[in-house]
C-alpha cells in the first residue's frame, strides 16, 4: 500500500467515480482503476461494486476510509 493508492481511493470515494478522480489527481482514468485494483490486492478484498455505471463502496471500503484519510 502506498500513498498514490490510497489517494486514489480516497478520491473515489469522495467523487463518486473513477473518472472524477482522476480528473481531481490530473492522472489517467486508467491510472487509478490500476491503482485501486493493487490495493484490492493487496488488502484481498473487493472495494467497490459495479451497479449498471455507479460504483458502491463495499463494507470493506467504509472500514478503510478512516484510516486512508490519515
Amino acid at each position: 500500500m502506498n500513498e498514490a493508492q490510497l489517494s486514489a481511493f480516497c478520491a473515489v470515494m469522495h467523487e463518486g467515480s473513477v473518472s472524477a478522480a482522476a480528473q481531481m489527481l490530473f492522472i489517467s482514468q486508467p491510472a487509478v482503476t490500476k491503482r485501486l485494483q493493487n490495493l484490492e490486492a493487496e488488502f484481498g478484498v473487493q472495494l467497490f461494486d459495479h451497479i449498471g455505471r455507479k460504483l458502491v463502496p463495499t463494507p470493506a471500503a467504509l472500514k478503510l476510509l478512516p484510516d486512508a484519510r490519515r
